[in-house]
């Protein structure tokens, strides 16, 4: 995973896409009987000149951000794209070329530079490129199902209902909180050689803090971030539901999400942090939160089943994979404990991943990677899926935007619950001598996916099935096989919960997607943890 700068001006965890702020336009859906007529001639184009096959993408990317410190505005940001992208086959070779200028003639010679590019490529390729098949679906559609358009509420209402949290968090205790609202919608359009017309509207929102208390007699600081999620959602993410709260130990959890009530206890955790013992080095068992275990899945269990990174592709940027293809085909090589069952799903609910399509139109849906504790598939697109004996695609290709060509990219790669009822607070109480962990923090981790280390927000340590108190300067080193296979207790599916990031980067030239990691509270047994305001 690979996040943005925001040039120092707030938070850390969150890129501004575009140096200053425009007018939005009206996010009004472009008529789809345009966009098929645009299409078409890009085909067209394409099939002239010699391609055996192509796909067009017309895409409208619009992102929002606002961002607030205390009482203050900072920034409003507002960034529209809209251009076509081409891809084809020609002489057995891929080919791209894109364009902003949507008329006849533009669409026309894009094509055709595709097509040339593509021609030139094969006189390098030693082996054509296979496509796994894709029955054309004709004209078909799907949206995020969300209630409110993010893009529909004024940004008035948006940043008051910031600076709402702000004044919450202030009035709890608060030295300083930085707060943003990022919201994305893209309208994408997809046609192929196949047969297919595929019209997309896509929408994602992640609020996001970070708060700051500082001890007057000492001048040390102590920070709590948010945790809510990324989501595939709409505005109503941001109205809660009492009805479908559960309490954890330190906190509320919602299938929405309450970020003002967050925002208090983060002021409170902050300041507790200060009196907070520092860890002792050594041997634990741990309880992950799902706010936690995103982070390890989408480094431990989700780069590692990429196909791409398993051949090599990624060796020169994002690396490769210690999860080989020799793993693969002995059908019994042990990634985790039998209660570790992993699966992709582009269509898991809620989820930032969640499109009925991908960008190569093939139908999304859902597989095991793991599956009681052995690999048994990887994440593969049209062009990969003959490597690894598949006879379609897992549809999980995908491009930033209409200008970048779509690869192979991480679906919402996710630990599914257990299936005997327990509830955290019930997982606590057989824990000894552990430490319940909760929330992202700083990461290292090899360009094999294979030895790791993570850190999170915060951390109580636990005696004998109780919380004992709060810690601090905690993280926890393993390798993957050594972690998963110490995995001794997953919660059921009423603590299951999703976490994820707007931005995993991948590629040259690089590209963000987004993805959700789902899990419930697990128990690792016998996991190292070090120190780490400690010198070694």
């Amino acid at each position: 995973m690979a996040g943005m700068g925001m040039g120092g001006v707030l938070l850390s965890r969150i890129p501004v896409l575009g140096s200053a702020t425009r007018p939005r336009t009206e996010t009004a859906w472009i008529d789809t009987g345009i966009k098929k007529q645009l299409a078409d001639v890009a085909l067209n184009a394409a099939r002239s000149k010699g391609a055996t096959y192509a796909d067009v993408r017309i895409g409208r990317y619009l992102n929002q951000f606002i961002i607030t410190r205390e009482d203050k505005v900072l920034n409003i940001v507002d960034t529209e794209s809209y251009g076509m992208g081409i891809r084809v086959i020609a002489g057995g070779c891929w080919g791209f070329s894109a364009t902003d200028k949507l008329d006849k003639d533009n669409i026309a010679k894009a094509a055709e530079l595709a097509v040339a590019i593509a021609k030139e490529n094969g006189r390098l390729q030693s082996q054509p490129v296979q496509l796994a098949p894709q029955k054309g679906l004709g004209e078909v559609t799907w949206k995020t199902p969300i209630i409110k358009n993010s893009f529909d509420i004024p940004v008035k209402e948006k940043a008051e209902m910031i600076l709402g949290v702000n004044a919450a968090a202030m009035k709890g205790g608060a030295s300083f909180i930085d707060t943003a609202l990022f919201l994305v919608n893209e309208q994408k359009y997809f046609a192929s050689t196949d047969g297919s017309y595929i019209d997309q509207d896509i929408h994602r929102i992640w609020p996001v803090f970070t708060v700051t208390k500082i001890d007057e007699k000492t001048g040390k600081f102590e920070t709590r971030n948010s945790l809510g999620a990324p989501m595939g959602m709409g505005y109503e993410y941001l109205t809660p539901d009492d009805s479908k709260k559960i309490k954890t130990v330190t906190t509320l959890y919602t299938d929405r999400y309450d970020m003002l009530e967050d925002a208090r206890l983060a002021a409170a955790q902050a300041a507790e942090k200060h009196a907070a013992e520092s860890v002792d080095p050594g041997k634990y068992d741990l309880v992950l939160d799902p706010t936690n275990l995103y982070l390890t899945i989408h480094e431990s269990a989700g780069h590692p089943t990429e196909l791409d990174r398993v051949l090599g592709y990624e060796a020169n940027f994002a690396g490769t994979s210690f999860l080989t293809l020799d793993k693969w085909k002995t059908k019994k090589f042990n990634y985790g404990s039998k209660l570790v069952n992993i699966v992709a799903d582009k269509t898991q609910p809620g989820s930032l991943g969640a499109v009925g399509y991908d960008d190569e139109g093939v139908p999304c849906r859902e597989w095991d990677v793991i599956k009681d504790g052995i690999l048994v598939n990887y994440q593969a697109i049209r062009d990969q899926a003959h490597i690894i004996g598949l006879n379609e695609s897992q549809g999980c290709c995908y491009s930033q935007s209409w200008q970048d060509v779509q690869f192979q990219r991480m679906a919402n790669i996710s630990l599914r619950p257990g299936k005997t009822p327990l509830m955290p607070n019930e997982l606590i109480k057989n824990v000894e001598k552990g430490i319940y962990i909760i929330g992202d923090g700083s990461y290292s981790i090899d360009q094999q996916r294979y030895n790791f280390q993570f850190s999170g927000q915060l951390f109580y340590e636990i005696k004998n099935g109780k919380i004992a108190g709060m810690l601090k300067d905690v993280a926890y080193q393993a390798n993957t096989q050594e972690f998963w296979n110490s995995c001794t207790a997953v919660c059921d599916q009423r603590d299951y919960r999703l976490g994820g990031t707007f931005f995993d980067g991948k590629g040259q030239p690089s590209q963000s997607n987004a993805v959700s990691h789902g899990a419930a509270t697990a128990r690792f047994n016998g996991i190292n943890v070090i120190n780490t305001a400690r010198k070694i």
